[in-house]
């Protein structure tokens, strides 16, 4: 295996793999299928062409909170059993030694990852896009609705407080960001304006849900008919207010008249997809929750997304970007605009 794919010796996860996942028969090969700042994804194919798919941190620098193995595999084994649509948990490694980091080893879900609108075009049709709509939302509803001491997932982290936990969370992790590349505290800072404003008028929480943390059309895998059949990335996933996975899902959601640096070619900008107000309107329906207050859950959205993308800013301007200053600028960029419309929609 290549040093990109961070795992020098493969002999050993092959061994683990052999004697931990039942049927899993070597030789082994392992291909990195996902990367970047959030954890890393590999398919690993046996003898038998059977594929599964290894989970394990990203390396360098990452935010201390993040990137938790056995918690991850907790959430997807609690969520396996329900209608919520995971892949399959087959087994955990938390020891280091194995492959320098923990891991775990799931089914692989077989389907299309839509990440922008060239792979829409090519794999969904107009009628399947608005099929795809409307899975994600009963999808995104379905796993709000899951009774999380039910599932055993009631001590997962507190229950009160969502927001607040959130806001203290991601603003200590954008000054360190920012203090880490010699940027210093700035009340002018748009993040920082939006942070005081959202902190004052956080509205009251209707229910307390397995909220998903980056449920987005990208972090889904969708079969041909345009049904959600797995739900990934549960990375940051907490026990909190459901309506911080739909805002967030909102900023994702772009229309043909938005124009922003996220996606160069967004996948619902296209002909086919619900518009906001509909998803509004059909994540209401479904869940039964009051959206008059989605307004703040969006501009929460846009904020925490800054936030987390600060972190990435600082290691690139720290030099991860292998002398490449492209990236670092359009960081910057892309943060100053996710502040701006915070403040916009508060």
């Amino acid at each position: 295996m290549s040093d990109a794919t961070t795992m020098p010796d493969p002999s050993d996860a092959a061994q683990w793999v052999e004697h931990n996942v039942e049927g899993a028969t070597p030789p082994f090969s392992f291909e990195l299928i996902a990367g970047g700042r959030s954890n890393l994804t590999y398919q690993v194919t046996d003898a038998n062409g059977n594929k599964y798919a290894l989970r394990r941190p990203p390396t360098g620098n990452v935010l201390p909170t993040a990137h938790n193995m056995a918690r991850e595999y907790r959430v997807i084994s609690a969520l396996w059993p329900t209608v919520v649509p995971v892949a399959h948990p087959l087994a955990l490694c938390e020891d280091p030694d194995i492959i320098g980091a923990p891991f775990y080893v799931m089914s692989f879900l077989d389907g299309l990852v839509i990440r922008d609108g060239i792979d829409c075009k090519d794999n969904l049709s107009h009628d399947t896009r608005l099929h795809t709509s409307q899975s994600m939302v009963t999808t995104l509803s379905s796993l709000h609705k899951q009774d999380i001491d039910t599932i055993g997932l009631g001590d997962l982290g507190p229950k009160e407080a969502y927001i607040e936990r959130q806001l203290k969370r991601w603003i200590g992790q954008y000054e360190s960001s920012m203090q880490s590349i010699g940027k210093e505290h700035n009340e002018n800072d748009p993040v920082i304006a939006a942070h005081k404003i959202l902190l004052k008028h956080i509205p009251a929480v209707q229910q307390v849900s397995l909220v998903h943390g980056d449920y987005r059309l990208d972090n889904l895998v969708i079969d041909q008919s345009g049904s959600v059949v797995g739900i990934l990335d549960w990375e940051i996933c907490a026990l909190g207010d459901p309506l911080a996975d739909v805002g967030l899902l909102l900023v994702y959601w772009a229309e043909k008249e938005d124009e922003s640096p996220l996606v160069e070619h967004p996948a619902t900008a296209l002909d086919g997809f619900l518009s906001r107000s509909e998803l509004i309107d059909l994540y209401a329906t479904e869940s039964g929750l009051d959206l008059t207050d989605i307004g703040y859950y969006m501009s929460f959205g846009y904020w925490k997304l800054a936030c987390i993308l600060s972190g990435v800013y600082a290691r690139y301007t720290l030099g991860a970007t292998g002398g490449d200053t492209t990236s670092v600028d359009r960081y910057a960029t892309t943060i100053t605009w996710l502040a701006h419309q915070a403040l916009e929609r508060l």
